[in-house]
């Protein structure tokens, strides 16, 4: 007998945590690639800075949307050789631009609808 999927857990701040960094990993990356081109380890850095800590992506994380906004055309990459080891910088294209505009234009609706959501909570006794 196949146990049935679990239900998310929607009391449990890891459950929120983790959904939102991910969509804000994508986000944050076209950000800090919109301002200077990277390589994969000073994009995290970045990323992490530019969000005081809210949302940093790892390695497991940050290399498969790198390959996907490569595979998509919204990023490129040159490699080169650095004490003997291949280092792929990462550069944002016109259309991963438009894309950040868009994505941009998406999350400041949703901020204002999350504003909209913060008369809703009480005060805390």
């Amino acid at each position: 007998m196949t146990k049935p999927p679990s239900s998310p857990d929607l009391l449990s701040q890891d459950y929120w945590n983790s959904t939102i960094r991910m969509s804000l990993s994508k986000f944050f990356i076209l950000c800090v690639l919109h301002e200077r081109d990277l390589h994969g380890y000073d994009i995290a850095k970045q990323v992490a800075q530019r969000t005081q800590g809210c949302c940093s992506p790892k390695e497991g994380t940050i290399y498969p949307i790198l390959k996907q906004f490569t595979e998509g055309g919204y990023a490129t990459f040159v490699s080169e050789t650095v004490s003997g080891r291949e280092r792929k910088i990462y550069s944002i294209t016109d259309k991963g631009r438009e894309a950040f505009k868009i994505g941009l234009a998406e999350w400041m609706k949703i901020t204002q609808s999350l504003n909209a959501c913060t008369p809703l909570i009480a005060p805390s006794e």
